[in-house]
């Protein structure tokens, strides 16, 4: 999934401006999966399994199961087992009940791992009888030495281990060779199904033929607000029906069960909502003719929770604004494909502002990073938020010095231990001298 080549900025702009759309030194940084030798000898055995099998069942939204399928094919390489497509489980939340093969292409994803791990499509019908070990209570941060230990017995006497519940159970810190194998999953082997990429290449190609554009995730969605324990901005009609569901659904809510809305917000725990978007966007010297391409799903309130943001930014857009003629028919209450095309969208802008964080925003932060450090703008909601409250004239210039080191520019996975190799591709993933990609 390689992105559009990045639009030039042309035309008079303001200093601000200027700097808003500049892109990162990447400091010649590439992709480069040169995988040792002992890795490599071991392929030629391992790539040949065929008396062991692992089944993987991946949970979540589609960016949580592009995790899962990440560290599936690692455990099948940590285990030297051959590995059975991915299971999607069907999301309770967006009631999608797409398969692996209905949102990736089966056949790519086998094809760029067939060194590295045996992929089939189905269990042999020599295993179809086997007794079936699940396995759903595995604890956080689990290394190589743990899953050998637990599962290579089992596997050896069985034939065959069936995983549930694998969301970032996988320890973050893995050998080299293993965190490559995470690269080459994420970004070269989950390409998307053939109809996903090419409607989002065709809607890509609409929003870039117009000239530079942002990506910004904005979660607005109602289960955004029920599962943050946060306020919608909405006014109080709103936040009686996110309390009323958070009430009938207190599982959702994540952590920080002893904060109230306000300590949750100060402690950058809320999605920005439309209008501190505004503000932050016009605070970075994003111009109001500004094309912003808005990737998420339907929020909550419709359009009276975007009205802040056009406002400032009229030129917002949407895959439905973008596709014609019944182009998004073959996909609707398909949850996974919409994000599927949001992401293929949103890789190719110019610049990717997540207003959350959350697994999307990772994953396109490490997609970015690896195709070349594209400009990537986390928001600093901690520090930028005081500033909202007490907004002075100098506020565009605190913001902005805020944000100075958070866009996009190299930043090495190990400054801070138990980053996700796939959000900070720096230094196992890529390098400066010119090597093979893989």
């Amino acid at each position: 999934m390689a992105p559009l080549p990045l639009h030039p900025v042309t035309g008079n702009v303001s200093k601000e401006e200027k700097e808003f759309w500049e892109q990162p030194d990447g400091e010649g940084y590439k992709p480069c999966l040169d995988f040792s030798l002992k890795y490599r000898k071991a392929s030629a055995r391992i790539s040949k399994e065929r008396r062991r099998f692992l089944v993987v069942v991946a949970s979540g939204g589609l960016n949580q199961q592009r995790n899962q399928i990440v560290d599936a094919v690692v455990i099948a390489r940590i285990l030297e087992a051959a590995l059975v497509v991915p299971v999607l489980q069907v999301n309770p939340i967006w009631d999608d009940e797409s398969e692996f093969s209905e949102i990736f292409n089966v056949e790519h994803f086998k094809r760029v791992l067939r060194a590295d791990v045996r992929i089939v499509s189905s269990l042999p019908s020599t295993h179809l009888m086997s007794r079936q070990s699940i396995e759903n209570q595995i604890p956080y941060d689990v290394s190589p030495y743990w899953i050998r230990a637990r599962f290579s017995r089992l596997l050896n006497e069985e034939g065959l281990l069936i995983l549930k519940a694998l969301d970032s159970k996988l320890s973050k810190n893995l050998p080299p060779d293993l965190q490559k194998l995470r690269c080459k999953v994420a970004f070269h082997a989950l390409r998307f199904a053939a109809p996903i990429q090419d409607l989002g290449n065709r809607l890509s190609k609409r929003m870039w033929i117009e000239g530079p554009y942002i990506a910004l995730h904005l979660r607005l969605e109602k289960d955004i607000w029920v599962r943050s324990g946060c306020l919608s901005s909405l006014g109080p009609e709103y936040d009686k029906i996110i309390a009323k569901s958070r009430e009938s659904q207190p599982e959702y809510l994540t952590g920080r069960l002893n904060m109230n809305h306000i300590r949750r917000r100060l402690a950058g725990l809320c999605p920005l909502s439309a209008l501190e978007i505004a503000r932050f966007l016009k605070a970075l010297g994003a111009p109001r003719t500004a094309r912003i391409y808005i990737a998420g799903g339907e929020p909550f309130g419709g359009s009276l929770a975007l009205q802040p943001l056009i406002a400032e930014f009229p030129n917002v857009i949407t895959k439905e604004i973008l596709a014609r003629g019944g182009e998004l028919s073959p996909f609707i209450k398909k949850a996974s494909a919409l994000a599927a095309i949001d992401y293929i969208i949103s890789l190719s802008s110019n610049v990717f502002i997540p207003s959350h964080g959350g697994n999307f925003g990772r994953i396109m932060q490490g997609h970015r990073a690896y195709a070349g450090h594209k400009k990537h703008i986390r928001p600093n909601k901690r520090a930028m938020l005081p500033v909202f409250e007490n907004s002075t004239s100098e506020f565009g210039s605190i913001i902005r010095t805020l944000h100075k080191k958070s866009q996009g520019q190299p930043e090495p996975r190990t400054n801070k231990r138990d980053r996700d190799v796939i959000a900070y591709p720096l230094p196992e993933c890529m390098c400066k001298h010119r090597t093979p990609i893989f």
